[in-house]
């Protein structure tokens, strides 16, 4: 199998697509230099679930905005189809979609992306990726139809993904709601018995806290 025609992974490059959208043509990642994205299929327009999944994305546009990330829509449906869906949900919903979804009638997009499911049918599962500014997948997850995606999940892991880069932290479970650690983050274990002396000597100067020397952790403001 040729590399073009595997799936992208985890911590792998973003494949460089051209694409048609509801806000015209564009290339990805290229297109989105500088910036994080998050792409997401829905198995189709003027269906309820997917209906309902593109309201709130747009509801939460500006908190995605704000941490410097894009939202981009894509399923099988052609661009005509999709424009008359912003309509509808304009008009029903009193939501304008401001956002671009990518028109793939052909489906080689999703193929590429590894969005379709044969098990499931034809249309595109609820996949979505989360790209850094560098054009690197940091995640991938993937819903079933009949299971509308969490929309405060796909924010709580953007800014995850950001603490995560810019502090070279981890973030524990449910955070930064975590039921032990509350919002702090985890720093990784050292490699070596020295690492291990330096994290030791830095617990008990108080600048971190440590349960033991390979599980440690901080506030973001140390």
């Amino acid at each position: 199998m040729k590399e073009q025609d595997c799936a992208p992974l985890l911590g792998g490059k973003f494949p460089t697509v051209e694409v048609e959208t509801t806000l015209g043509k564009k290339m990805l990642p290229g297109d989105y230099a500088g910036k994080w994205f998050v792409l997401f299929s829905h198995p189709g327009d003027f269906t309820p679930v997917c209906t309902t999944e593109f309201v709130e994305f747009q509801r939460r546009s500006e908190e995605f905005t704000a941490l410097n990330t894009e939202l981009i829509g894509l399923s099988l449906d052609d661009v005509f189809a999709h424009m008359k869906w912003i309509e509808w949900i304009r008009d029903n919903f009193n939501v304008l979609i401001t956002f671009p979804i990518i028109a793939d009638q052909l489906g080689k997009v999703a193929l590429r992306l590894g969005m379709i499911s044969p098990e499931l049918g034809s249309s595109t599962v609820r996949t979505v990726y989360i790209i850094d500014p560098q054009g690197t997948i940091q995640l991938m997850m993937n819903y079933p139809p009949v299971v509308g995606r969490n929309i405060e999940e796909i924010l709580r892991v953007v800014r995850a993904l950001q603490v995560a880069a810019e502090f070279k932290v981890a973030t524990p479970v449910d955070w930064p709601q975590n039921a032990y650690l509350g919002d702090k983050v985890i720093i990784p274990p050292p490699r070596n018995v020295m690492a291990v002396e330096k994290r030791l000597e830095e617990a008990k100067q108080g600048d971190i806290q440590c349960l033991d020397w390979w599980f440690c952790y901080k506030s973001l403001e140390k």
